[in-house]
This record gives structure tokens, sequence and C-alpha cells, in this order.
């Protein structure tokens, strides 16, 4: 199924490319997932389930997906939070990775494929280092290994920024001399009381970057398809796996580089550093998660999202369009008529049912232009409606038709992500 031709907007190249992966037919994306230091808020969750969206539409039109997005589970934030609490850095990572895996679990979209832990890859990770180390893009200063970023020429091709335009990225640790302000940490001598391994630098910790370069390149391979995650983490994050990949590989990492815009919140990023988060546990307690996965995709991935009372409301709103259409054709469905095509209607619904198909697949196929597929869906749903209403005076009805149409608009929508259930509209029939 998958002659189509897919556009993808590639943030290394700033434009829409045709989208051709690595090995026909097959597809490999890594997403950056949460640090695990506290529940996560609503942003969190949009990366979570536009790439969950992305895969699953992909696998409908043919291609064989594997889906890899990471926790990292030793950081300094979470070392922070453990240190507040007079816990282990380990007991703060379990309680919220568990707790990360529960809440996303109820939207409903499935487990990412693979779901690595950074704790579990330190082998891959030291291997990378050292693998840096000879080819002379790193260095050790007082038991910690940072990256020379002059030395890389490319260095600022994803994000646009310049060297000397830069200010420094991190701080160097106390007994540390770093050779210039721009080199980051790819390993960290442990402090008293922190998480660490045995490394050939002594006891130490992987720096953020180098987790997800590891664990990407150990599941899709050094040379993949598809990295995802926010547009925060273009850079330092993304810059800085892209630096330490292909120094050590001399080819390009990832193929497609993608990133969702930004939930806001009165034009402020959603970010638990300000203080406007609204955690994603909190508001399944007051919305069916579907209302959460409608309000995502009914706006283009890229673009920035304000998280509002009224733009929630819409996306209920949404859902209960879709629940009342099921109900509509459920309870025409036992009409009398004809079923051979020849009621009244039937011909327009039919020719609906072609146009919103080919509508979808277009506008899904143009970078996963999610907001136009609905838009694409709700214009098949004001025919089913047209055409019940109209059924329902006439007592005329074509029901195979109507399985046809509800199988279809189950499909499109459970490919956005949205799964519509008998439970959803019952099983109430007009009398006739």
């Amino acid at each position: 199924m998958n002659n189509h031709n897919i556009k993808i907007y590639n943030t290394l190249t700033r434009g829409k490319e045709d989208f051709t992966p690595r090995d026909p037919g097959k597809v490999g994306i890594y997403v950056c997932g949460p640090t695990v230091y506290g529940y996560v808020h609503v942003g969190n969750a949009r990366p979570y389930v536009f790439f969950a969206v992305l895969s699953r539409y992909l696998r409908k039109i043919g291609y064989e997906v594997k889906l890899v997005e990471n926790l990292t589970d030793v950081d300094d934030k979470i070392i922070e939070r453990a240190n507040k609490e007079g816990a282990t850095s380990n007991d703060i990572a379990t309680r919220f990775s568990t707790a990360y895996i529960e809440d996303t679990g109820r939207l409903g979209l499935g487990r990412p494929d693979v779901e690595p832990k950074a704790t579990e890859h330190i082998s891959e990770i030291i291997e990378l280092c050292e693998r840096l180390v000879e080819a002379g893009y790193a260095y050790e200063t007082g038991g910690s290994v940072y990256y020379r970023v002059r030395d890389f020429p490319q260095y600022g091709k994803l994000s646009g920024q310049k060297t000397d335009q830069m200010k420094h990225c991190e701080l160097a640790r106390d007994g540390e001399t770093k050779e210039s302000p721009l080199d980051f940490a790819i390993w960290k001598m442990a402090k008293p009381g922190e998480p660490s391994w045995e490394s050939p630098w002594g006891q130490g910790r992987p720096g953020w970057h180098i987790e997800c370069t590891a664990m990407s390149m150990r599941y899709l391979g050094e040379n993949f398809d598809i990295h995802g995650g926010g547009r925060d983490l273009v850079f330092p994050h993304h810059e800085n796996e892209i630096a330490q990949a292909e120094a050590v590989t001399s080819r390009a990492f990832a193929r497609y580089w993608m990133h969702n815009g930004m939930i806001t919140r009165k034009d402020e990023k959603m970010s638990k550093s300000i203080g406007n988060i609204f955690l994603l546990r909190e508001f399944l307690k007051e919305y069916d998660p579907r209302v959460l996965i409608l309000f995502f995709i009914s706006c283009h991935y890229r673009s920035p999202l304000e998280f509002s009372t009224g733009n929630l409301e819409e996306a209920a709103g949404m859902l209960e369009r879709f629940r009342n259409c099921f109900w509509k054709i459920n309870s025409v469905m036992g009409l009398s008529g004809p079923d051979d095509g020849s009621d009244c209607g039937s011909e327009a619904l039919v020719a609906a049912m072609t146009h919103t198909s080919e509508a979808f697949h277009a506008e899904m196929q143009d970078d996963f232009n999610t907001a136009g597929a609905l838009a694409a869906i709700f214009s098949l749903v004001r025919v089913i409606n047209e055409y019940a209403e109209e059924a329902s005076v006439a007592h005329e009805v074509n029901s195979g038709l109507l399985g046809e149409v509800r199988d279809l608009l189950t499909e499109l929508l459970f490919l956005l992500g949205v799964e519509i259930t008998s439970s959803d509209y019952g099983d109430s029939v007009l009398e006739t």
C-alpha cells in the first residue's frame, strides 16, 4: 500500500522533502521522551501523541515501523529532587517513570515499540564516549569528558546558530578545565551521593545529550529515518546529538528531523521551570483522554498551541459531534428501505465517502497535517447527518451503505488516535 508521496518538513533543511526511508518499506523513528523528575504535564504529552499518530498512519499505509521513545532517568534535575526529598536518584526516577507510563497509557494510543532508559544503556554510552575521545572530538579533564564543539565544522547546522555567536552551553564542574566555553560534557565525574558507574575516567555518569545518541544508534542504527521531539530540543540537545553521532560515523545521523510546536499558556511555553504547567494526570481527571488528542490534532503539529478552556471545550465539542453522528447512523440503520443504493441521498453519501478518504490521505501525506485530515472527516460528518435526517423522515435507508460509512469514519478517526466504540453511541434504533 505504500505507493504514496509523503512529504515531511525537515528542520535540518528548513523545507518540505519527499520522504524516502533508509530501507524500503521500513521506518525507524526516535523520539526524545521526558526526564523523569516529576509528573508529566500536558505539554510533554504532545510529542507522545503526535508520534503515536504518525506511526499509526505509516503502519496503515503499509510501512513496518519501529518507534523508540526514551526515558531520561539519570540527570541533574533528578538528583536535585532526590536531594530535596532525602531519597535516592533511583527512587525518584522509578516513581516518575512508572507514573509517566501510567498517565500516557490512559490516552489509549498503545506504547512505543521500545522505551529505553539511560541507566540500562551505560555500556553503550561509555563506548560512544571512548570512540569520541579516540577520534579526537572529546577530551578528559578532572574525571569528566567534554566534547570539542569547534572541532565539528558543521556544528549549528540544525539550529542555524553560529559558533562565533554562541555563549557557553554549560559551566565546567569543580576541578575541571574546559578548552572552550562551548564544550559540553558527555561524561560527568560523580560527586558524593550521586549515582555513578565505573568508566575509563573513574566513577561518573553520562551527560544528557550522549544518552539519546547512544540509545537511538543502539536500536535504529548509525543512520535512521526520523528523529523527533519538541521544538525546544533543537538547541542544544539535538544539535549536540548530531555532533556526537556524525563525528564518529562520518555519515548523516537522522535523515529527517521533526519538531512539534510548544503548548503555551498565555503566550508562555508550558514548563516546570516557569511554573505554568497543567499535569496530564490532573487533566485526565476532568476530561476524556480523547479530548486531549483532539485538542492536539486540531492544530498542525509544528504550530504552537494555546492551552485554554475555550480550546479544550472546542475539542470536547468535536468529540460530542462524532458521538452524535455515530448515534444517528446506528439509529437509522434499522429503518426499512432499499439496500441497493437507490434510496434518496445514497449517491451523495458515496461521493462524500470517496472525497473524504482522498482528502484525508492527501492531508496526512502533506507533512502529517492532522488539522486538514480532521476537517475532511467533518465534511463527511455533515453529509452523514443530512442523510440520517432525510432517512428518519422517509423511513428509507441503505443500511449496507451506512455500515460502510460507519466503518470508514471509525477507521479515519482511529488513524488520528480517536477511538469510537459502541459504548459511545449505544444500541438504540429509531422506531419505524
